[in-house]
This record gives C-alpha cells, structure tokens and sequence, in this order.
C-alpha cells in the first residue's frame, strides 16, 4: 500500500534507534528530517537514506532548549516541509545510585527526555492540526518498570508514558495519535557505553542479557524503527495513547 510522502522528524537520529528509524520511515517514503545535538552528527545518516533513494536533511539542536527547538521546526518547514510525524528519541543516560546521583545527572536527564519531547511536540503539533493528520511516537523503555541505579532515566520513562496518553486524549480530534513504544535490551552504542562504565565485556554482557529474555536474543535498533513504522502507517489509524514493550518477552 503506496502511503502518502509526509515529512517526519526524527530526534535523536545520528545513531542506534534513531538512525535505524530514519532509515526506516524513508524507506516508507517519507522525508525525514534527522535531527542531533549537532547537525554534522546526523549527517552520517541522511547520508545512508540518500545512498538508498530517500530525502532527508540534517539538523542540530538541542532539544531542552526551547529557542533552539523553534529554529529547528521552522528550519525542517521551510526545507522539506511541514512536518507530521515526530519521532522522541533523543535520550541521555547519566545512571548512579540514588546517593550518588547529582542534581546535574537528574536535570540532564529530564531535560531531554522529558522537556525535549514536550518541547518538540508542541513546536510540531501545530502543523499537525492544520493537516488535520499527524503521528507522535515517544520512546519510552522498560525502565519506566525500575531499574537498578536508574531513577533519573527510569522517572524519566515513565513520564512519557503519562504524557504519550494526555497527548492521545487531546490531539485526537484532530486526526493526530500519539503512541509509545518501550524498547527491552537493545545492542546499541548507549548500552555498549553501559557495558564499558560497569567494565565487563561487551560479548559477554550481551550474552548475559540474551539469557534473561524469552526470545534468547538482545533486540536490534531495526526491531524498534519496524515499530515506529507501524504506528505512523494509516493501517493504526485507531490505535491511540499505547505503549507497547518491544523486550522480546511479556515484561522487563
């Protein structure tokens, strides 16, 4: 089924889930606007839409920072057009123990999990209700369920949950849905960086992971961008304020 081309932003997009993502929704046939702290990062990706026949284009900014989120949405407008699909991935990690962590860890945190996607969200859902048609998907993770020196991430996680569902509730009648979806173990480069803090083995702490999950298996970035597709196609037109766990089993 051939599906309108629409403009899809795409936070977070330099690497790992947000990259496979990208790829992904231009594959679908949308342009896809791959957004990082800093444009060159992202260019690696629009790079590899391009190789394969898509549109993209790289932008920088941060997405806690309100001024740079309004540049950023316009700049996206103004290039590849009014965006209608917006993928909050952008995500930190800074794990400690609750009487180790600092205030910097849990600000940073929150600063862009939390206030990036309400940022970014209410930059685009604009251009959402003027096309009476739109799709937000927030990037949740089975840590919202707790984990072990977490609580800034996991906190985190859980308020998108929250705000994936008040979303749901108010953009609907606009024809916009809002869904979330909680990545389990993931092999990516945030937590290879997590194998190499705590010093074990990448292989092995793979390995040790794979054995907690019913599948036998860690999860691939493509396994979450499959997801994201699935949310933003019209065939989950009636699908609205869900968070779905991708972790390979039936809980974290």
């Amino acid at each position: 089924m051939t599906q309108q081309q629409r403009t899809a932003i795409v936070t977070g997009g330099a690497r790992g889930i947000g990259a496979a993502t990208a790829l992904r929704l231009a594959a679908d046939g949308h342009k896809v606007a791959v957004l990082d702290l800093e444009e060159s990062a992202a260019k690696a990706t629009v790079e590899a839409i391009e190789s394969a026949g898509g549109t993209a284009a790289a932008f920088g900014a941060n997405v806690a920072d309100e001024q740079a989120v309004a540049a950023a949405v316009d700049a996206v407008t103004e290039r590849l057009g009014a965006p209608t699909v917006l993928v909050n991935n952008a995500g930190i990690t800074k794990d400690n123990l609750l009487f180790k962590m600092s205030v910097d860890d849990w600000d940073g945190v929150m600063g862009v999990h939390l206030r990036g996607s309400f940022l970014m969200t209410r930059a685009v859902q604009k251009h959402m209700v003027d096309a009476q048609w739109g799709r937000v998907v927030n990037l949740s993770s089975t840590s919202a369920l707790g984990n072990r020196g977490q609580a800034n991430y996991s906190a985190a996680k859980a308020g998108l949950q929250g705000f994936t569902k008040t979303l749901a509730i108010e953009l609907g009648k606009f024809g916009v849905t809002a869904n979330c979806i909680a990545p389990g173990f993931i092999a990516s480069e945030m937590t290879k960086a997590t194998a190499e803090r705590i010093g074990v083995d990448w292989e092995e702490f793979k390995a040790a992971r794979a054995k907690e999950i019913p599948v036998q298996r860690p999860g691939a970035p493509e396994d979450i961008a499959q997801t994201v597709s699935f949310f933003v196609d019209e065939r989950s037109s009636f699908v609205n304020g869900q968070i779905i766990y991708v972790a390979g089993g039936p809980k974290a």
